[in-house]
């Protein structure tokens, strides 16, 4: 491509390449909220780009025209617009003033949570990073006497130039969408942590029984076999602490909210309890449908940090055996601890254990991913490899807003 097939910057039109959501409020409305904040014929390209990507997207939203507009100044980046009656979902309507303009400035006024803040900034980070520009939307309720509320963040759209590519694709048009669940970095590290696990269980077991090999013949020479099992064993476990820790670490600091602990942190209220339940009867075949959860459902959010905790232990019982040949130095001397408290043939046994325990873990995860994905049909295996899961329009996830 050269540069005479692009049009230049001026001359392009505006394109809405997708959007961000925080929230229980759909792709989609934010769209609607973004273009009911704007008089209907206005010519801005911004608006004019807002209203086309509705129109292509939901059709079946219908924007509502906005009798107030506060404009934005130079001093204060974003506008003010009193919209009535608006769809906040299927069930509700209600009068809102809608913020919309420049992140910075809308994250100002907005009452959302440090996480959210958080989350909300490193995407729109890497979105400027592909050369298109977030556009906040934010809302506040308006009560009698049109007293209004305080003002929460609903998310971002991205507006581009036409011919700039996003890199990612904005929400179908047809009655599935593909949604976007699990970024690359998580789709690496579990992997890594797939042939981390294996090749760490086939050593350990092959050092606890070298049933083949010169070591198993008991003769005086065995050779040097061993020394390479435990090599590699040592070796695969320093990778597998170094996957844990950025594991830890993204569960802070990422900007894909599916990674954030509070994601994997399970019964964070009453709700998830009584989900919980209609997921267990899912899975034994007693309802057919179960709670539709995006990311995990309760039950995978214990069995994940029931993991988590495993393989913390199971590292923990690890460097307490090899510490045993460095006790020259104080923090190998901290890590036999456990040793010097249970004794060695308890903690191989401890670690020995919970190396079958994650196998069982593996096989019943095995087969409850193929059982899901058979039964509903949305790609959830391949997910790991491309990141995202097929749902009707309109579904609603019980952990994410409204499906388009």
């Amino acid at each position: 491509m050269t540069a005479t097939d692009v049009a230049p910057a001026e001359t392009r039109p505006l394109k809405i390449g997708g959007s961000f959501t925080v929230g229980k409020m759909s792709q989609g409305r934010i769209l609607a909220l973004a273009a009911a904040a704007a008089p209907a014929d206005s010519d801005d390209p911004v608006d004019v780009a807002i209203r086309q990507a509705l129109a292509a997207q939901r059709p079946d939203l219908v924007v509502p025209p906005s009798d107030d507009i506060d404009p934005a100044t130079p001093e204060r980046r974003y506008s003010l617009s009193m919209v009535r009656d608006f769809p906040i979902n299927d069930d509700k309507r209600c009068d809102v003033v809608v913020m919309r303009g420049n992140l910075d400035d809308v994250c100002k006024k907005v009452g959302n949570s440090r996480k959210d803040r958080s989350v909300i900034r490193r995407n729109s980070y890497w979105v400027g990073r592909r050369d298109w520009r977030p556009l906040a939307v934010a809302t506040a309720p308006v009560g009698e006497g049109d007293q209004v509320g305080d003002f929460t963040m609903h998310g971002f759209i991205d507006v581009g130039l036409e011919g700039v590519s996003r890199g990612l694709d904005g929400p179908n048009a047809g009655d599935w969408v593909h949604v976007d669940v699990w970024s690359l970095s998580l789709r690496f590290q579990h992997w890594i942590n797939v042939a981390m696990i294996f090749t760490l269980s086939c050593t350990g077991y092959l050092i606890m029984h070298p049933f083949f090999g010169p070591e198993s013949t008991g003769v005086d020479q065995p050779g040097f076999l061993m020394g390479w099992v435990r090599f590699v064993h040592f070796a695969a476990a320093a990778v597998w602490v170094v996957l844990g820790i950025t594991r830890v670490v993204s569960a802070f600091v990422a900007r894909d909210p599916h990674l954030r602990w509070t994601e994997w942190w399970p019964l964070k209220k009453k709700e998830d309890l009584k989900n919980l339940g209609g997921v267990i009867k899912h899975y034994a075949l007693i309802d057919q449908d179960g709670p539709l959860y995006l990311a995990h459902n309760p039950l995978q959010q214990l069995t994940y940090m029931a993991l988590y905790c495993a393989c913390g232990l199971q590292m923990i019982s690890g460097f307490a055996l090899f510490s045993l040949y460095h006790q020259g130095f104080w923090l190998w001397e901290i890590a036999a601890t456990p040793v010097h408290w249970f004794g060695v043939p308890n903690i191989r046994m401890f670690h020995t254990g919970m190396m079958f325990a994650l196998w069982m873990f593996v096989i019943m995860h095995v087969y409850l991913a193929v059982r899901a994905d058979s039964l509903e049909r949305h790609g959830g295996i391949s997910s790991m490899i491309n990141g995202g899961v097929w749902l009707r329009r309109g579904s609603k996830p019980v952990d994410a807003p409204e499906v388009g």
